[in-house]
């Protein structure tokens, strides 16, 4: 057992409120500068809807991620040893500026040195890049709030598996429903961009499980660009460098929330560790699509199990980090109460990021014209729920229903039970009956509650100050003393070799 910890992170969607004040907190602390104006690192994206860039999650097209071979080897989409070095110089599969968006300005002195005329003059739209006018055809969040209109929701690769009933019922004028889903690099425990950079220049931190790119080290190849199947590496045209999401690491290490969990208005992301089992990542990832959620599950350990712990002592995780691990609010969420699943599974590159699916779009329906919002009824009109069961399991179960149906049950549970102690419309027999089908418990049932509706930011935000600084500092102490103990030279100190 290799025990290794992750920062992670759960957002709740049946609170997000899609108002993209952790997009903005995010542009403005990382990605203002020349070269990052179209980078998004995070953005919150209107589901039905094709995303950023456009229909991201179409892996036929921009082929990311990995792929288990006739063979059961797991190998990456974009390139094998063979291809990869025909690849660097042209990938058909990369993305272009208009998959996402060519960034503008506008040209504001037209506002004042237009001459007098019967018409109100305009700022023409001018690109960042090229200083050219241009005509704006896309943007971010262009389908935001499905824009009005059906058009690019249909276009949703999430929907293909649906009935032509089941399309038709989501966007019916009277009945649409939508879901919001913020998006950061997922910090994958098997990431596509570290096996696929040429130059070595990504990796994942030992001590957190963050994915960075060295940018001395990154030369533009943009294979990663390609191979991350959430599309959250972008390539930097003014610096000729990789960029990508990196978790707000000087902020974590000042034991500070990162940017988007800081601003988040909705109150919807928990953060705290995870440990996995690193040795069984490559046959967990090679499971068949409808099992690749158990898979992934699987590899998460109990931080209170004594094996796990001796383990993690033996791998040199912290014992701050481990404290951090049993009250992790993400280890209760995805390990002791099954509730947030991984996005799109079947990429097989273990997100590290959960999502907790929505219920309200589920349980919100029509019943002789009126509006019904019922705990009760809800299995019962699963069939004719807003946003259909399937379109959620494409989304975060690769396909598999019953694990998205299983998580909605504990969540109409936890609702039932609460109305049943605030409102008294729900008898005990039944509040037992619902709780014990949904393998709950009412003490988690109460704590599930508490953590939806009221939690404090020190309940969301359990991680301790990483202080590598320090860490640093002991390495050298430590270099220093094995020196003068074992008499090894200046540059032959065992960590310097490690």
């Amino acid at each position: 057992m290799n025990v290794r910890a992750q920062v992670g992170m759960v957002f709740h969607l049946d609170k997000c409120l899609g108002c993209h004040t952790c997009s903005i907190a995010c542009k403005n602390v990382w990605t203002d500068r020349p070269g990052a104006e179209y980078m998004w690192w995070n953005n919150v994206e209107t589901k039905p809807g094709t995303g950023y860039p456009t229909q991201w999650e179409d892996q036929t097209n921009y082929k990311g991620g990995w792929r288990v071979t006739d063979s059961g080897k797991l190998e990456l989409r974009c390139q094998s040893k063979l291809s990869a070095l025909t690849k660097l110089f042209f990938n058909p599969s990369q993305p272009e500026l208009d998959d996402y968006y060519e960034p503008w300005d506008y040209r504001y002195e037209d506002l004042f040195n237009s001459p007098a005329g019967s018409d109100q003059p305009t700022a023409v739209p001018v690109s960042k890049i090229t200083n050219e006018v241009i005509n704006i055809e896309a943007g971010p969040n262009w389908d935001d709030d499905l824009s009005g209109s059906p058009i690019y929701a249909e276009n949703d690769p999430n929907l293909a598996g649906l009935s032509p009933a089941e399309r038709r019922m989501l966007f019916e004028i009277d009945a649409i429903s939508m879901m919001y889903v913020p998006r950061i690099c997922n910090h994958c425990a098997n990431p596509a961009c570290v096996a696929a950079c040429p130059s070595g220049a990504i990796y994942k931190r030992g001590e957190d499980g963050v994915v960075l790119i060295n940018q001395d080290v990154c030369r533009g190849w943009r294979a990663c660009v390609v191979a991350c199947p959430y599309k959250k590496s972008y390539f930097n045209w003014s610096s000729g460098k990789s960029e990508k999401c990196i978790l707000c690491y000087p902020r974590l290490e000042t034991g500070q929330a990162t940017a988007c969990f800081h601003s988040c208005v909705g109150r919807i992301r928990y953060m705290g560790v995870l440990l996995y089992d690193a040795d069984r990542i490559e046959e967990a990832m090679k499971a068949p699509d409808q099992a690749l959620v158990a898979a992934q599950l699987g590899l998460l350990l109990d931080p209170a199990d004594p094996k796990v712990i001796e383990g993690a002592r033996r791998n040199g995780i912290s014992e701050a980090f481990l404290d951090a691990a049993k009250k992790s609010p993400v280890w209760k969420y995805v390990g002791e109460w099954g509730l947030a699943l991984p996005l799109h599974p079947e990429f097989r590159t273990m997100p590290m990021l959960y999502y907790v699916p929505p219920l309200l779009p589920m349980m919100g329906h029509t019943t002789d014209g009126l509006y019904e919002h019922s705990s009760e009824s809800f299995f019962a009109a699963a069939d004719k729920a807003r946003l259909p069961i399937r379109y959620l399991a494409a989304l975060l179960a690769a396909g598999n229903t019953d694990v998205v149906e299983n998580v909605l049950r504990k969540l109409v549970a936890v609702r039932s039970a609460l109305r049943a102690s605030k409102v008294g419309d729900i008898d005990d027999a039944k509040i037992k009956r619902i709780l014990r089908d949904a393998r709950l418990t009412a003490e988690q049932a109460e704590e599930i509650a508490r953590m939806t509706a009221l939690p404090g930011v020190r309940e969301r935000y359990v991680l301790p100050p990483i202080q590598r600084e320090e860490a640093i500092e002991q390495d050298l102490r430590d270099a220093e003393r094995c020196r003068g103990m074992c008499g090894f030279g200046e540059t032959d100190s065992p960590r310097r070799k490690g």
